[in-house]
């Protein structure tokens, strides 16, 4: 009898404490793994914040990551068949039940890296995710971030020279090609705006701006930097600070966004504000683009207040003149492509727009939340004569800089 009462006392803790854990235990949602070239990105989306410690190992190189309190499923076992060739620093990934409520997850390196893991809050759509960022070893982010500026600041000032004397009398044409940076909206974890179709706007923002390189590639007097050339997240301040070490001589920004109301369409141009929104619209806008951060995950730590204060300084209002003037030469040409959302260039805080030196203009090909729009989005023929139109307004506006102009216009 006491053996009957001890067994069931058994049972009853046993299946108890099961229970608990199980419920205790976090749920895996979804895994993803974004390759690029300077690193790769690793999440884990789960119900609740995962507590997790990892390490650095070598011989051979790799990196453990335990989660606490996760039970593996199928979902973390996927990252195993995640990982792609063209990787730079990952050679496979490894998971496996390590303790009875401790998941690891090895990440096999082909070389030594560095890596940063930190959690981002749930935000819009996701939910809680633990971010496993993979740079190779010799990439520091912050060094490689004031290298790029210094190479920047060290680039004279004559890229585009207004003095007519000079010009006059070019003694020895030193023809550099103009550099124009395209930057694809969003990218990787985030997915920008959704068509009714289930139309990814980062997947069509990338398609237009590689299209764009392709037409100015072309053209002798002008050279192309795509930001983005793959389906990864580059933060906003990073756009910008590629844009820089570059040394562009303009940055078109390429987007396709939504708005509540389906019967919205239009393109659109924007330029930088230091005043403020020109319109409830265009806060709208720039509030959405900016949240692109919080969407495709940026560390806290990673954030450099100092760094971005340079990065960010709108005090250069000449270059958000020039920026205006830009954008209205590039919507001239748009509105033979498409109809215009507003007839002139609207401004907002767009974070991306923030370079102090170089003229930047966002573009809004269409809208994306417009069923008629979203199905000219995905025509190729749509795609390249957008495309068609962004060139000629910069080839436009190009012209209307005296030295620019000189050597668009003889062929020396």
């Amino acid at each position: 009898m006491h053996r009957f009462i001890k067994l069931n006392y058994f049972i009853f803790y046993f299946f108890s404490f099961l229970s608990f854990s199980v419920f205790a235990a976090q749920q895996v949602k979804e895994t993803r793994v974004w390759p690029s070239p300077e690193y790769t990105r690793i999440t884990i989306e789960s119900s609740k914040e995962i507590k997790k410690t990892h390490m650095m190992l070598e011989n051979p190189d790799r990196i453990v990551v335990d989660l606490k309190e996760v039970i593996i499923n199928d979902a973390l076992k996927k990252l195993s068949q995640s990982v792609q060739e063209r990787d730079p620093s990952i050679k496979g990934i490894r998971t496996a039940q390590f303790k009875p409520y401790v998941s690891r997850v090895v990440i096999d390196l082909k070389a030594m890296a560095s890596v940063k893991v930190f959690n981002l809050k749930p935000f819009g759509s996701y939910g809680h995710r633990l971010v496993i960022d993979v740079y190779p070893s010799n990439f520091d982010p912050l060094a490689n971030l004031l290298k790029q500026l210094e190479e920047k600041d060290s680039k004279p000032e004559n890229a585009v020279i207004e003095n007519k004397q000079r010009l006059a009398k070019p003694i020895i044409p030193m023809k550099d090609p103009i550099i124009i940076a395209i930057d694809a909206g969003h990218g990787g974890e985030d997915p920008g705006a959704i068509g009714s179709r289930g139309t990814y706007e980062k997947h069509l923002t990338l398609k237009i701006s590689k299209k764009l390189k392709a037409i100015i590639d072309k053209d002798k007097d002008m050279k192309a930097v795509l930001i983005r050339t793959n389906d990864y997240y580059v933060s906003l301040g990073k756009r910008v600070s590629k844009a820089r070490a570059a040394k562009a001589d303009l940055f078109v920004s390429i987007h396709a966004d939504a708005f509540r109301k389906k019967t919205v369409r239009g393109s659109s141009v924007f330029a930088l504000s230091e005043k403020g929104a020109s319109s409830a619209f265009a806060k709208f806008m720039a509030n959405k683009a900016n949240e692109s951060d919080l969407i495709g995950g940026v560390s806290i730590e990673n954030k450099q207040p100092a760094l971005a204060r340079t990065l960010l300084d709108l005090s250069q209002s000449a270059t958000i003149n020039d920026s205006l003037k830009f954008g209205n030469h590039v919507l001239k040409e748009i509105k033979k492509v498409n109809k215009l959302h507003k007839k002139y260039v609207e401004q907002a805080g767009f974070a991306v727009l923030k370079a102090p030196d170089i003229p930047s203009i966002l573009i809004e090909t269409a809208f994306i939340s417009n069923p008629a729009e979203e199905k000219k989005l995905l025509s190729a023929g749509y795609q390249n004569k957008m495309a068609k139109s962004i060139y000629l307004g910069i080839k436009s506006y190009l012209k209307t800089k005296p030295s620019i102009a000189f050597y668009l216009n003889n062929d020396l």
